[in-house]
């Protein structure tokens, strides 16, 4: 099991990736690994001397092909598996405008929700993107 905790604030350094909620004509945005069959937001880890912002940036465009958005920082958050070091990462929101054509990098596919599916084998990180998806639909988003 894994634990999930949101923090307003964290040091830049700390941050070893980021995931985006991202919205499209009121829609959600998920994309699927070319390795699994499974859904999740986009997102990713941060490259050695890349600002967090940057990462989701970068991250945003490879796995949705997303070229006109508007991104804002939602929170830090941490993610912590018994007998493990906790990891941070940057949760952001963005509104998507436009997706290009998806980059050839390891997403498969694109698709927009307006709801997701209860099944239990859904998300790829199911004790994580729950959180996330109502840490955000939290703040009144969508």
């Amino acid at each position: 099991m894994i634990q999930v905790a949101f923090y307003d604030i964290a040091e830049e350094s700390l941050f070893d990736f980021a995931v985006i909620i991202a919205i499209k004509e009121g829609k959600w945005i998920l994309c699927r690994h070319k390795d699994r069959r499974t859904w999740e937001f986009p997102g990713g880890h941060r490259d050695p001397g890349e600002w967090i912002e940057d990462t989701a940036r970068r991250e945003l465009y490879e796995e949705t092909g997303a070229e006109h958005y508007t991104l804002q920082p939602v929170c830090a958050y941490s993610c912590l598996r018994q007998g493990e070091k906790a990891s941070f990462g940057m949760l952001y929101y963005a509104q998507v405008d436009e997706l290009g054509p998806l980059p050839a990098f390891e997403i498969e596919e694109v698709k927009l929700y307006d709801k997701f599916p209860e099944k239990k084998d859904f998300w790829t990180y199911p004790d994580i993107q729950p959180f996330l998806l109502r840490k955000v639909s939290g703040l009144g988003i969508k």
